[in-house]
């Protein structure tokens, strides 16, 4: 039987019996890699980043900074670890601790192996070069969004901005920027086994078919951002864990004439970069979906199988007028994402069925917006989220599609608001006259995020602001 392992700063480590359940935060610190720490355990404080070697975009290998306390050690078998004690020591430090350092941007230290290794990622990032200065990026090309999800209590933000912003460019005898040169490591099909539970990595997508229609039972599983935080915080203990997150036939991606093709298991962050723009209204939503730790995890697919009223992509793919490819063991089938929700948390989809593909028809919408709204600018769960596609011509609106999210107990498309527009005017009048009606959409609730008439009253506002903006009057 083939011994389950992974290699931790450059060394092969077997990962021995533990219970199938065991986070990679755990199974680091329990064998002495304690930089990384527990903070939250649901992946919004960042103090457990590590970084993975994943298969690149633009390099054979991209450093990829995640949530160490949502993955299970089970799914790292064969894969390549960095954690913080592996970028450099106290005699020689990695460029990213030293700036930290000589900068002050570590005060009582808890988060600061986290933002190292966040910032390492951005630090190691194909395509990162000088450019010309804003509040979000430095004149180094350093995104700041890249330490979205990670949060520090005690020495403010400012210095640690300062030594990201002052990070030059990996020498040429940097190990770790070498090593992405090399391919990142293949997939590994593999089989834990506990008292917990099982958990299996299958080598194809029939496998996995085959799988699911013998065990209907199963936890699905691609980034953990969603089942990682059930694990920790409510104890679940699935009997079976199938891991699809590096299955080739769920990893497509293709830009056509007619249609966009995304794999379900790609990330957010893998789209975003492989779209680069051409999706609009994704790239609206993109930036506040989360945290780049979560979006580097959190695959499209698994953010549309949770089947949430409150999932941002679902408000944005309803706009686009998405279809979803649901693959099982019978074969496959098209649906509708407008029709793939029937109520909370519930779908179309079978327990035999997995997400293969989001196809998206072109051409796209020439108006496109998408507003989230939050108690928080970024890495936050939405109240109300809204996205719109909108064609006017000549002054007349000829088609319109908005998702809502938020507003019922399913993400929907706002049927009443889209007739009400359609043939219209594109004038205030007209948007001010159908932000009633689109203030009356949905069956809003009241909840600890926001009240019944606040998420209406957003509503009726987002139209006007999605109008203002078009004529140039809002930012």
């Amino acid at each position: 039987m083939t011994t389950q392992s992974l290699t931790v700063n450059g060394e092969r480590t077997a990962i021995g019996a533990v219970p199938v359940h065991t986070s990679v935060l755990d199974w680091l610190r329990d064998r002495g890699l304690t930089g990384a720490k527990e903070g939250c355990a649901e992946g919004e404080c960042g103090a457990c980043s590590v970084l993975l070697a994943r298969p690149g975009i633009d390099t054979p290998t991209e450093w990829t900074a995640v949530n160490a306390c949502l993955l299970p050690i089970a799914a790292l078998d064969g894969q390549e670890v960095i954690t913080s004690e592996g970028l450099g020591t106290p005699a020689d430090l990695h460029p990213v601790q030293q700036e930290l350092a000589v900068r002050g941007g570590s005060q009582c230290g808890f988060c600061t192996p986290g933002f190292v290794c966040s910032m390492a990622a951005e630090y190691y990032r194909p395509g990162r070069s000088a450019c010309e200065g804003s509040p979000e990026h430095g004149e180094n090309g350093f995104d700041l969004h890249s330490l979205s999800g990670n949060l520090c209590r005690c020495t403010g933000y400012r210095p640690i901005r300062d030594a990201a912003y002052a990070l030059g460019e990996p020498t040429e005898n940097d190990a770790l920027n070498a090593r992405a040169a090399a391919p990142a490591p293949a997939p590994v099909a593999t089989g834990m086994h506990s008292a917990e539970g099982s958990f299996i990595r299958p080598a194809s997508l029939a496998d996995a078919l085959s799988l699911l229609g013998e065990r209907e039972d199963a936890e699905v599983v691609a980034g953990c951002t969603d089942t990682g935080v059930q694990v920790n915080i409510f104890g679940s203990r699935p009997a079976l864990t199938v891991a699809i997150d590096r299955l080739d036939e769920l990893r497509e991606f293709s830009f056509g004439a007619d249609e966009v093709r995304l794999g379900a298991a790609l990330t957010l962050t893998e789209i975003e970069r492989r779209l680069a723009g051409r999706v609009p209204l994704l790239s609206e939503m993109f930036p506040q979906f989360a945290s780049r730790l979560i979006r580097n995890g959190a695959t499209i697919g698994g953010n549309l199988g949770t089947g949430s009223p409150i999932g941002d992509t679902p408000p944005a793919l309803l706009a686009l007028d998405a279809s979803l490819v649901l693959a099982s063991h019978r074969g496959e089938r098209v649906v509708p994402l407008a029709d793939y929700f029937t109520g909370y948390r519930q779908t179309v989809k079978a327990a035999d069925e997995l997400i293969r593909t989001i196809v998206i028809p072109l051409p796209l919408a020439p108006m496109t917006a998408f507003h989230k709204i939050a108690k928080r600018r970024f890495d936050d769960i939405s109240s109300v989220a809204i996205g719109y596609a909108l064609d006017v011509r000549d002054g007349v609106v000829r088609d319109a599609r908005i998702g809502l999210g938020g507003v019922a107990a399913t993400p929907l498309r706002a049927r009443e608001t889209e007739a009400a527009l359609i043939g219209q005017p594109w004038t205030e009048e007209t948007v001010r006259n159908v932000a009633a009606v689109m203030a009356a959409e949905g069956t809003p609730m009241d909840d600890h995020r926001a009240s019944s008439s606040y998420r209406s009253a957003m509503l009726g506002q987002s139209l006007l602001r999605c109008y203002f903006a078009e004529q140039g009057v809002l930012a």
